[in-house]
């Protein structure tokens, strides 16, 4: 093990952990460090004492790296591996399903309010298993989340096709979580949203709007035919940092039929702290025919593996497999996605 593969390891399990960002930022910090370097390079100025020099480079962060140069496993790394949630419990239901994810269409990147470069969320959904990415930066009205402009969004578009060009089995697919704005409509131009693979239409905003005014919004958002999965759809916070929150009220039976007749997904969000929808509304949208997409909604790579906790939950529930649009193949997703 590597120094650079011991705090890159690391910096993501403490991301899967939700650990403090501060923590997770001084191992990702001197990853950077150690890439910039070189593995000889560190090993040198390790020997002399010269490493604990370098800006970025902390006593937690040395002892890793100190460790990881004599051949051992960092025991900072050893206590992590040691209490690895095991989020699937073992359960045969979960596992099953777990095998046939393909991808991943919920994800955020530094371009908006994720931590880490488009590159590595693309190259850690490889290393997870993952066949493809969609990267889904934010829109415009979210300026709390660093919302993507027209202009702005323009400019990731080139980036990932250079993504694309270097990569082998593997798709970074374009997209982006669209605000759906209090008329209903899309936080984006028609004309820039239908050059995207993927559009999640999500509500960040006025959630405590009461019953018919939050169903007339969504109901807005799932008849445009440029939208492809409803994000998050109760808005709620059940545990976390953050605090909690509770879910927006609809009539969930007239947003999951417009769901199912629109050939939109309702997003199965795996985010410990989402668990969004509930388990009830998920059997209700599954008694309307709708299909489903289980996303991380990961801003960082080691909430990628978030998305065990989506297949936990759609497991228990009974989703058959071929009405979850992330166990497709990429080629039948896209067929699907780009059908209006």
């Amino acid at each position: 093990m590597t120094p650079l593969d011991a705090l890159t390891e690391i910096a993501f399990r403490l991301e899967l952990e939700r650990a403090p960002s501060f923590k997770v930022q001084a191992f990702r910090r001197a990853a950077g460090v150690v890439a910039g370097l070189g593995d000889e390079q560190v090993a040198e100025r390790a020997a002399s004492g010269r490493l604990s020099n370098l800006k970025g480079i902390g006593s937690s962060t040395l002892a890793v790296i100190t460790q990881a140069l004599a051949g051992e496993v960092p025991e900072y790394l050893e206590k992590l591996r040691d209490r690895e949630p095991d989020i699937l419990g073992g359960v045969d239901a979960a596992l099953e399903l777990r095998a046939q994810v393909r991808g991943d269409l919920h994800s955020h990147s530094e371009w908006s309010d994720g931590t880490v470069p488009v590159e590595l969320m693309a190259a850690t959904a490889q290393q997870l298993g993952r066949e493809y990415l969609a990267l889904t930066d934010h829109s415009p009205h979210l300026t709390i989340a660093h919302g993507l402009s027209a202009e702005r969004l323009l400019e990731q578009l080139d980036l990932v096709a250079q993504i694309d060009e270097g990569a082998d089995g593997f798709r970074l697919l374009t997209g982006i979580e669209t605000d759906i704005l209090e008329d209903g409509t899309l936080d984006q131009s028609p004309e820039l949203l239908d050059r995207l693979d993927v559009v999640v239409a999500s509500i960040h905003s006025d959630l405590r709007a009461d019953r018919a005014t939050m169903t007339k919004r969504m109901l807005g958002a799932v008849d445009d035919p440029r939208t492809n999965v409803l994000g998050h759809c109760t808005g709620r916070l059940v545990e976390g940092s953050r605090g909690t929150r509770p879910q927006s009220q609809f009539d969930a039976e007239r947003v999951f039929s417009a769901c199912a007749a629109n050939d939109v997904a309702v997003e199965i969000n795996s985010r410990p702290e989402r668990q969004d929808p509930p388990d009830d509304l998920i059997r209700v949208a599954l008694d309307a025919g709708c299909l489903f997409s289980i996303d991380s909604d990961a801003h960082a790579p080691g909430q990628l593996a978030f998305i065990d906790y989506g297949v936990a939950r759609a497991a228990a529930a009974g989703v058959p497999a071929d009405r979850i649009i992330t166990t497709w193949p990429v080629d039948r997703l896209l067929a699907w996605t780009t059908a209006f």
